[in-house]
This record gives structure tokens, C-alpha cells and sequence, in this order.
């Protein structure tokens, strides 16, 4: 199979690495919004425009790129033949817990929309530091292949 995306592969890498961009872009601003959404008063005015800017944040941007960057990613590693390579499976168990996480923030973002947030701001703040410590192991192991 190596050899399938023929002279599509640059191509596909660069959707590939456009798309991580801006899904991490929307990763590593959600949470703060979340920061600052438990600030605001429940029912006011700026908690209301928190839920429209976190929901379009999440399905315009965050979800389809994900979608993107998953797809083109597979593509590329069928491509080159990862499967069987260490440093892939440890680059694939951090992108895996990636998406656990965004689905949790998706949660997260649905019980604002309810008004049913149970987690501090300062819960907030340590989450907005986890989708970069996972970034950085991702791309760790992508460029420099320790195994």
C-alpha cells in the first residue's frame, strides 16, 4: 500500500498539518474560555455570548478539523507504513487520550449550555496546559522517532 497517495503526499501532509493547527489552536483556547465563562454570572449577558463563541469554537472549527487531521493523518501513515513503528503507537495513544479529552471538553461545553458547570476555574486552568503537554509529545515522537 505504501506509495498510494503518489505525488498527493506533500499535499496531503500540508492538509494534515493545517488541520493539527488548528485543532490544537481551538484546544488551547476553549479551555480558557471556560476560565473565563465560570467568572461570569449564570443567565447575564456575557455568559450567554460565552456559550455562542465556545459552541462555534467547537463545531466550526475544533470538531471538523479533528475529523481533517485524523483522516489525513491515517492517510499519511498508511502511506509510509507506520503500523508496525514504536514511536507511531506512542504518538497514536497520545492522539487517542487527544480526543478522549476533546470529547470531554465537548461535554464540558455542553453543561455550560445548560448551566450546569461543576468545575472551577482553576480546574480550567490546569486543562488548558493538557492538550500542549500532549502536543509536544506528538510531535516528539513524529520528528524524532526516539523508538
Amino acid at each position: 500500500m505504501a506509495g498510494f497517495l503518489g505525488e498527493g503526499y506533500l499535499w496531503v501532509k500540508s492538509l494534515h498539518i493545517l488541520a493539527v493547527i488548528a485543532w490544537m489552536a481551538g484546544f488551547l483556547y476553549l479551555p480558557r474560555l471556560f476560565v473565563y465563562h465560570c467568572q461570569a454570572e449564570v443567565g447575564s449577558r456575557q455568559s450567554e455570548t460565552f456559550k455562542v463563541m465556545e459552541r462555534r469554537l467547537l463545531r466550526a472549527i475544533m470538531n471538523p478539523s479533528m475529523l481533517v487531521a485524523w483522516a489525513a493523518g491515517l492517510a499519511l501513515a498508511a502511506h509510509i507504513e507506520a503500523w508496525g513503528e514504536g514511536w507511531f503507537h506512542a504518538k497514536l495513544t497520545l492522539l487517542v487520550i487527544l480526543t478522549g479529552l476533546h470529547m470531554v471538553a465537548a461535554r464540558w461545553r455542553r453543561a455550560f449550555a445548560e448551566d450546569a458547570n461543576r468545575h472551577s476555574e482553576r480546574f480550567y486552568r490546569v486543562m488548558n496546559e493538557v492538550p500542549a503537554v500532549l502536543m509536544i509529545g506528538i510531535v516528539v515522537f513524529v520528528v524524532v522517532k526516539p523508538f
